[in-house]
């Protein structure tokens, strides 16, 4: 909470500890004043800059307060005290009719009585155990083909980790099987690119671009994004080629860039005019 001092204006945070000690009159520390700092009592402070706290209007009534957040709890009930005459309560104690004895000859008898035999447990049955290998079976094949459902969901991470794809790559080998491609473009490295008209079409480029393929497994064509822009960098077209603009051989699709390995890919697209001086290239 904060308060003013009417003299000098300087304005303190002070706590529940300090008001309680004078019942809200405080000396400022600033001007050496006594005032009342409940006046001038807010809990926030007023947007900067500001001059004077708004002084508190003193109310004709005390407000009501409702929110309670604790309550002592009554003591308990003290324990009626008993007025028994001592001699009664003597004579109860001393009362021995209800007592009930039993013969030595009936406690020994009762010490050396045979106990019953333990049962023996009963060793399973052949027919529950083999009533449960089917659940265990079906239990098993489920979570297995899980575990194949959600490997093929995430396949594509799967053959772009390094271990785990080689682990794959080398199983697939072994099997004689194909891992499906992958596209992984952020390992893909521009060498070279050249823009120039197109020498059989007007109003038309033809961009020549050098791809190698950095990555440790045969990935997919990508997806060759073009920019043009003007000299003050504002973007005047953009295109994306798709494999099968840049490329006429399905075979050469189906096979897509191995690794390690380094290819050429023309591209035409629409010359913007003269406006068009940066080009910018990228792969998804």
């Amino acid at each position: 909470m904060y308060t003013q001092c009417p003299e000098c204006l300087s304005v303190f945070s002070l706590g529940a500890q300090a008001l309680v000690q004078a019942h809200g009159y405080v000396t400022c520390g600033h001007c050496g004043a006594d005032f009342d700092s409940l006046a001038t009592l807010n809990e926030q402070l007023p947007p900067e800059p500001f001059q004077e706290l708004p002084v508190n209007e003193q109310g004709l009534a005390p407000p009501c307060i409702e929110l309670v957040v604790y309550r002592p709890q009554p003591p308990p009930p003290e324990p009626a005290t008993t007025t028994e005459p001592a001699a009664a309560s003597a004579t109860r104690e001393e009362d021995f009719s209800q007592l009930v004895f039993t013969p030595r000859f009936a406690k020994g008898a009762r010490r050396h009585k045979p106990l019953r035999a333990a049962r023996k447990p009963r060793p399973p049955r052949n027919g529950a155990e083999s009533r449960r290998w089917p659940w265990v079976t079906v239990c098993a094949a489920l979570a297995l083909a899980f575990a194949l459902q959600m490997a093929w969901i995430s396949r594509d991470g799967l053959i772009r980790d390094p271990l785990v794809g080689g682990w794959l790559r080398s199983g697939c080998a072994a099997l004689g099987c194909r891992l499906p491609l992958v596209a992984a473009p952020q390992q893909l490295r521009l060498l070279a690119s050249n823009v120039q008209s197109h020498p059989n079409a007007a109003h038309a480029l033809m961009i020549s671009l050098s791809l190698r393929n950095e990555a440790a497994f045969t990935q997919a064509w990508p997806v060759v994004v073009v920019s043009l822009e003007d000299a003050q960098g504002r973007k005047l077209t953009m295109r994306r080629l798709l494999p099968t603009d840049y490329l006429d051989d399905p075979a050469v699709l189906r096979h897509g860039l191995a690794p390690g390995a380094t290819t050429a890919i023309l591209l035409e697209v629409q010359d913007p005019g003269d406006q068009a001086v940066a080009y910018e290239f990228g792969f998804e």
